[in-house]
C-alpha cells in the first residue's frame, strides 16, 4: 500500500532528505532504509553531475517524478531531489570514543556538530533527552547528509549512558571547568566521551562532579563560545588526525 506522504512530523515513521547531496549520502550509506527518491520534473542533470537515476537503479531504489507530491512535501523552491527513508535505530560502539550532547535544542547546531564529528573521524553520538529530533530534515540538511555515516542513540538520563559505557573517560565541557583544554593529558588509545550541554544553559553544576570538567579558555571580550565552535575545537584537540 502506498504511503500518503505529507510534510514532515516527528511522529512519522519516515523522513526526508532535501536536495541532491544529502540524498546521495543517504543512498550510499543507508540504502536499505530508502523507500523511494522523488525527482522534480524541473530537475536537469549535466555531464559533470551524478546521474541520480542510474545510482538509484544500481541500488534497486524506486524513483518517481511527481510534481504534485514533490511540491506538497518540499520545503525549498530550489530543491529538485527528495529522498524518502524509513527511520532506523543505532547502537553505539563500545570500543570507540563518543560525543554526548545533553538536551540539544537547535536543529542547525545538531546537524553542524554531526558533520563536524564525522569530519574528525568520530562515529558515535549519544543524545540525552529531551533533545531535538535527529531525523528532522532541518538536522539532516545542516549535517549535509553526515547523519547517515554515524551511529546515534537517545538516553533518558546521562546516568543511563554511563552505566552502558563504564570504560569511557568522561570530559565535561563547562564555563567553570577545573582544567583548561590545553592541560588535558589523554593517551591516543584512550576511550573518551566529550560531553556538551544545551546551547542556552550549558551543563548544570552536577556535571562538574562527573569525570573531568574542562574549560576552553578565551578572552574576556566574549562571555562564551558558540556551542558548535566549542565542540569543534574540543574534537580537533582530542582526535589529533591532522
Amino acid at each position: 500500500m502506498e504511503i500518503a506522504f505529507k510534510p514532515y512530523k516527528k511522529t512519522f515513521d519516515y523522513s526526508y532528505t532535501y536536495g541532491m547531496f544529502p540524498t546521495v549520502e543517504l543512498i550510499n550509506s543507508r540504502p536499505e532504509t530508502v523507500i523511494k527518491v522523488l525527482i522534480s520534473s524541473q530537475f536537469k542533470s549535466d555531464s559533470s553531475s551524478l546521474n541520480i537515476f542510474e545510482l538509484c537503479k544500481d541500488k534497486n531504489i524506486k524513483t518517481e517524478i511527481n510534481d504534485k507530491l514533490f511540491n506538497r512535501i518540499s520545503e525549498k523552491d530550489n530543491c529538485y531531489v527528495i529522498g524518502v527513508f524509513e527511520k532506523y535505530e543505532c547502537k553505539l560502539i563500545n570500543d570507540e570514543p563518543h560525543i554526548c550532547l545533553v538536551n540539544p535544542s537547535n536543529m542547525g547546531n545538531l546537524g553542524t556538530m554531526i558533520r563536524t564529528l564525522a569530519g574528525f573521524g568520530l562515529n558515535d553520538l549519544a543524545i540525552i533527552s529531551p533533545g531535538v529530533d535527529i531525523f528532522d530534515p532541518k538536522v539532516i540538511r545542516a549535517s549535509m547528509g553526515s547523519l547517515f555515516k554515524i551511529n546515534f542513540r537517545y538516553y533518558n538520563d546521562f546516568s543511563d549512558y554511563q552505566m552502558e559505557f563504564k570504560n569511557h573517560k568522561i570530559y565535561t565541557f563547562m564555563l567553570d571547568g577545573a582544567i583548561s583544554l590545553k592541560e588535558v593529558n589523554h593517551s591516543k588509545d584512550e576511550l573518551f566521551t566529550l560531553v556538551f550541554g544545551n546551547e542556552a544553559t550549558g551543563l548544570d553544576s552536577s556535571f562538574s562532579k562527573i569525570g573531568t570538567s574542562v574549560i576552553i579558555k578565551h578572552t574576556d571580550r566574549i562571555d562564551s563560545l558558540n556551542l558548535t565552535i566549542a565542540a569543534g575545537i574540543a574534537m580537533y584537540e582530542f582526535c589529533n588526525i591532522i
